[in-house]
């Protein structure tokens, strides 16, 4: 009888210390993963910003956004860069509607109000045509940088063929129209809320 309480007892102990080990081993992968995937995003985020625009970790300072429901987009994060103290860029995620489903941009504009890049993280675009949006040598993508309000008029923020002076991804002419639409939303956003963004304080 004390023998088979002792068996008892050590398969008990047994099957404890495995249940330990395995939770903590899950444990200890799941950190990993989450560490690696947080890596990606970051690098995935910040790749908008060339890399001596900022010497802080701008996703350790997110912004406060209020009305992120936008005409044409809606925000989903804000992120402050900073140079020697002082805001050197404003990172916002925004998210629009595109031909196969949501088109997730970052856009990055310095405190003057002026793009400094805008990348795609994420879209369900056809292959061989809206998906073009997101390849690193885009010319459309590339055409954002330098832009501003007060160089491209309201009005003018439309693909070409409606007027405006944003070429568009061939064979693509819905996602070229959320991609601009979206930065256009976000430049003006920006503007009606710049001192508090720059500042990266709470704002109305």
């Amino acid at each position: 009888m004390i023998s088979r309480n002792r068996s008892a007892l050590l398969v008990t102990a047994l099957a404890v210390a495995s249940l330990g080990v395995s939770t903590a081993w899950q444990q200890f992968s799941a950190q990993r993963i989450a560490d690696a995937e947080q890596t990606l995003r970051a690098q995935a985020l910040l790749s908008v910003l060339p890399v001596d625009s900022y010497d802080n970790q701008p996703l350790n300072q997110p912004l406060h956004l209020t009305d992120t429901r936008l005409p044409g987009s809606a925000l989903l994060a804000g992120y402050l860069a900073r140079k020697d103290g002082k805001a050197s860029a404003v990172v916002l995620q925004s998210r629009t509607s595109g031909y196969g489903g949501p088109i997730d941009l970052m856009i990055a504009i310095a405190p003057q109000g002026r793009l400094i890049g805008v990348k795609v993280l994420q879209h369900n675009e056809t292959p061989g045509l809206g998906a073009h949006i997101a390849e690193a040598d885009n010319p459309m993508m590339a055409e954002f940088a330098g832009k501003d309000r007060r160089g491209t008029a309201d009005e003018r923020w439309a693909l070409a063929r409606d007027k405006g002076d944003f070429d568009q991804v061939a064979g693509a002419t819905i996602t070229s129209r959320a991609v601009v639409t979206a930065v256009h939303d976000a430049l003006r956003y920006f503007d009606d809320h710049a001192t508090a963004l720059t500042s990266g304080g709470p704002h109305e």
